[in-house]
């Protein structure tokens, strides 16, 4: 479905008036390629190891909690294995931006692997809780390295349509691998909780794809002219405004991407579908309309950024709208399908939005900036919920006020519609 530009590397000799790492001095920069079909996908499978931190130990966080019961406070800390990486996606995100344009992204990224490699597989020898969370710590740091490294490369390998189409392949990626690896955590979890923790060896795979299929990127990888900026470091020309609302508008849309993934188990449980079994599958059907949003995505994602958000927003609002009034599963899951179709049409906009027009001497930073925002969205989605409901009688009421909340952004867009009639390609 994501086809790159040319399946078979061209390679072509270049002289380079800067240096990748420094500036002023003349350098003949050998092969440079044309990306293919596997750059494109060695860039793509990464995006897996975000969903794999918090997902593949999903089904043996009640192991944990008993074999941890003696630790004071293990109600609050057992579950920070899952979440404390997110975390430090959201904060260290802009972080592994500014690395990214300073260092170069291609060796920082095979070097984040494996660290990523390393502290994941670490609570397989480790005994103590707290050393198990401080090895989550550097899980999540090098999670943001590579999310924010390949969203970037991908940025710097591909433009146009291509570029579009692979960014947007991200997001059917990580919607798709997360069924795979709850079913494969709860496979290997039959056979103690340790034994999940072994699959973050995977990231020395994508390492391989990584070194085999990609090269340092350089301003002539899209076409652009080099240009002299020393590491990379210079903030001109950094489109702040543009950024500032792309990234508003992402956290907020980040919270209601993540509201059915997280809460739609909870509704289920609420509306009397008591077996845990019967609820993994039943979200994972209604988490289909991701997938289903992504691909329609690659069809229309070449309209405007203001109509596109007032389709998501619209189907969003509908989909809360129908969770919150469901009397029945069958209701219930109509909402969560038409609210993750939605979902899975936002989340690619916003990506390709963030990333269109940043030149590469600031590209990872704009790529650190967005990914820490939709993190921060994740991080502040239940907290949303939760105080929803509180306020409204329950969850059924949440959904109810995150419907009116898209209602909002939905007007918004409509703004965004009214105000520029003319048909015209995402802004750059």
């Amino acid at each position: 479905m994501w086809t790159a530009p040319s399946p078979t590397p061209q390679i072509a000799k270049t002289r380079r008036a800067s240096d990748p790492a420094t500036c002023g001095r003349f350098h003949l920069r050998g092969d440079h390629h044309t990306p293919g079909m596997m750059t494109g996908l060695s860039l793509l499978f990464p995006i897996t190891l975000s969903t794999m931190a918090i997902v593949l130990l999903a089904p043996i966080l009640p192991a944990l909690l008993r074999d941890f019961a003696d630790v004071p406070g293990h109600d609050y800390w057992v579950p920070m294995i899952l979440t404390v990486p997110a975390l430090c996606v959201a904060l260290f995100s802009p972080v592994a931006g500014v690395l990214g344009d300073w260092f170069g992204r291609r060796r920082l990224l095979m070097w984040s692997f494996v660290a990523y490699a390393v502290v994941g597989i670490a609570p397989v020898f480790l005994t103590d809780l707290t050393a198990i969370l401080i090895s989550r710590i550097g899980v999540g740091l090098a999670e943001a390295l590579i999310m924010v490294l390949t969203t970037t490369m991908i940025g710097d390998y591909f433009t146009g349509a291509a570029r579009d189409k692979w960014l947007a392949g991200q997001t059917a990626m990580a919607s798709m691998s997360a069924l795979v690896f709850f079913n494969v955590g709860g496979q290997l979890g039959a056979f103690g909780w340790r034994v999940p923790f072994w699959v973050y060896a995977s990231a020395l795979v994508m390492l391989a794809l990584v070194w085999r299929y990609t090269w340092e990127p350089a301003e002539n990888d899209t076409g652009d002219e080099a240009t002299c900026a020393p590491h990379h470091a210079s903030w001109a020309g950094f489109p702040w405004a543009r950024m500032a609302g792309t990234l508003a508008i992402s956290v907020y849309g980040s919270v209601m991407f993540y509201t059915v993934q997280i809460q739609a188990g909870r509704g289920l449980a609420e509306l009397g579908v008591a077996d845990p079994g019967r609820i993994g599958f039943l979200t994972s059907i209604a988490s289909i309309g991701v997938p289903v949003g992504t691909w329609i995505y690659s069809r229309v994602g070449q309209m405007r950024v203001a109509l596109l958000l007032l389709g998501e927003f619209a189907l969003l609002t509908a989909g809360f709208l129908l969770m919150s009034r469901a009397s029945g599963t069958t209701p219930f899951l109509i909402g969560c399908f038409i609210n993750q179709l939605g979902a899975g049409l936002l989340l690619p906009t916003l990506l390709v939005w963030a990333m269109d027009g940043l030149p590469f001497e600031t590209r990872a930073r704009g790529a650190g900036m967005w990914t820490g925002a939709f993190s921060v969205g994740q991080f502040l989605c239940p907290v949303v919920v939760t105080y929803a409901s509180t306020h409204t009688g329950g969850l059924m009421g949440a959904f109810g006020v995150l419907s009116a909340a898209a209602l909002l952004g939905a007007a918004g867009a409509l703004t965004g519609v009214i105000r520029r009639p003319q048909t015209a390609p995402i802004p750059a």
